[in-house]
């Protein structure tokens, strides 16, 4: 499979199974579909060759025709061009692995001092009640992960909420249990903390520094955007409250190891603006994401405005590109992509690995495939006390891939995004192995701008080092 765009006036080639990617002139362009065409009626070499230079005989000189071909052959006997699918067969395999859990995400507080308006969590009830989870539970939930682990040594932990913060004390106490299961069980705990940042301050950051491998900081952008979405239960904004103390974070970190992590909603479709903002104000890793809502939310997005969206990232592609020449780069999240490794197979095949790998923990210990399923009684898999207990649940999450769902096996994006969301998917049609169309859409631009970005900065380093020659 192969894919191909024109972007900031590179002509790009994507070989989707290998990953390969190419920028190439106008010919090579024009004449990689027809050979791939040709390929698949199963046309022999030099008829194939003779039919094309026919083609396109009118519109480039036959040397440049040929020369182009030659490139084009190249390319596939190198492996990097018309790739064969390999994956298909080896999800097979894939789905009969042990299931190994190596990550939680504790919902340390189902309660929240904000009251965002596009909170899935409803100011951290998740459809339930308001409750702090207990460090009995938590340490339990520790245990499980551990006796659950397989032979892993790196384990994931994530402090969630509702806001963590209000129940800092039981972060702390897990933080010390966990470290006191690394030696005795041959484990190294990985800590990671997202907050409001209402109640942070320094003795909490002292002690995130130490023990956080990462912090997520919630923030929407502009001031008036901000605090539109993400207000106090009384209505004032939250902005002026948190930007000092996140931009404290941010350089206490060096500029490394955290995220400030936004939202875009209907009320901002320029959110490019608000990526600049917050890099403006000298955020250098930064995450701004559509919102999830249903059709019915004045807020959420529709169809009606991917044409404006999908500008919006090509905008943005340009000025973070800008910004990286300059010499003042920043790490905006969706448009960060390895070429070279990426994730593993198993990875690009099954995505995050929630209700396997991966799952949540609410306050009272029962298990979810993850936080956003949490409240959703179906998709209740078990507790701390009795561990996994649903495994048809397991199961079925086993089995969402990239191949089990029909609108990603002809997708160019689908090794990148690993199908996309499991919960979106259940959100808008009732079932997990099914794809949101207007986040498969924007996922393919963010996609379409990082491998640009990729292309054009590579070409920057070629220029200056011929200079340095």
């Amino acid at each position: 499979m192969v894919h191909q765009y024109k972007n900031n006036g590179y002509n790009i080639v994507l070989d989707v199974n290998s990953g390969s990617v190419h920028v190439v002139d106008d010919v090579v362009y024009d004449l990689i579909p027809l050979v791939e065409k040709a390929l698949e009626k199963g046309q022999a070499r030099e008829e194939m060759e003779d039919g094309l230079k026919k083609a396109l005989g009118s519109q480039y000189p036959p040397e440049d025709i040929e020369d182009a071909l030659g490139q084009i052959w190249e390319l596939k006997e190198a492996g990097m061009l018309y790739v064969p699918d390999l994956y298909e067969n080896y999800i097979m395999d894939f789905k009969k692995r042990e299931t190994v859990v190596k990550a939680l995400c504790l919902h340390i507080a189902h309660d929240c001092n904000l009251a965002c308006k596009y909170c899935f969590a409803q100011e951290g009830e998740y459809h339930g009640r308001r409750a702090l989870m207990s460090f009995e539970v938590g340490k339990k939930a520790l245990d499980f992960l551990v006796k659950n682990s397989g032979n892993r040594v790196n384990l994931e932990v994530d402090f969630f909420g509702g806001e963590p913060l209000m129940n800092w004390q039981v972060v702390k106490d897990l933080v010390a249990y966990g470290r006191s299961l690394e030696e005795p069980y041959h484990k190294k705990f990985r800590f990671t903390l997202t907050t409001n940042g209402i109640l942070l301050n320094d003795e909490i950051l002292e002690f995130a520094n130490r023990e956080m491998a990462n912090i997520v900081l919630s923030i929407d952008g502009r001031k008036e955007i901000n605090d539109l979405m993400r207000p106090h239960r009384g209505g004032q904004g939250s902005y002026d409250v948190i930007v000092p103390k996140f931009l404290k974070v941010a350089e206490s970190r060096n500029q490394m190891n955290y995220y400030v992590r936004g939202t875009f909603t209907r009320n901002n479709l320029d959110f490019s603006r608000d990526v600049i903002h917050l890099a403006d104000l000298g955020f250098r890793q930064i995450s701004v994401e559509p919102v999830v809502a249903s059709p019915e939310e004045e807020y959420a997005l529709r169809q009606e405005d991917i044409p404006g969206l999908l500008e919006e990232y090509d905008k943005l592609a340009l000025e973070l590109l800008k910004r990286n020449k300059e010499g003042r780069g920043v790490n905006f999240f969706h448009f960060m992509i390895d070429l070279e490794g990426g994730p593993c197979v198993a990875k690009r095949l099954s995505g995050c690995g929630s209700g396997t790998e991966y799952l949540a923990v609410t306050p009272w210990g029962d298990f979810y495939p993850c936080h956003q399923f949490v409240g959703r009684e179906e998709f209740l898999m078990g507790n701390v006390e009795e561990g996994i207990t649903r495994t048809d649940i397991r199961d079925e999450f086993k089995t969402c891939n990239v191949y089990a769902k029909e609108k990603c096996k002809s997708c160019f994006a689908k090794f990148y995004c690993s199908g996309g969301c499991a919960a979106n998917s259940y959100q808008f049609h009732g079932h997990i192995n099914d794809a949101y169309e207007l986040g498969c859409e924007l996922q393919r631009k963010r996609i379409e701008c990082a491998i640009m970005i990729k292309a054009a900065l590579a070409e920057a380093e070629g220029e200056e080092s011929n200079e340095k020659e």
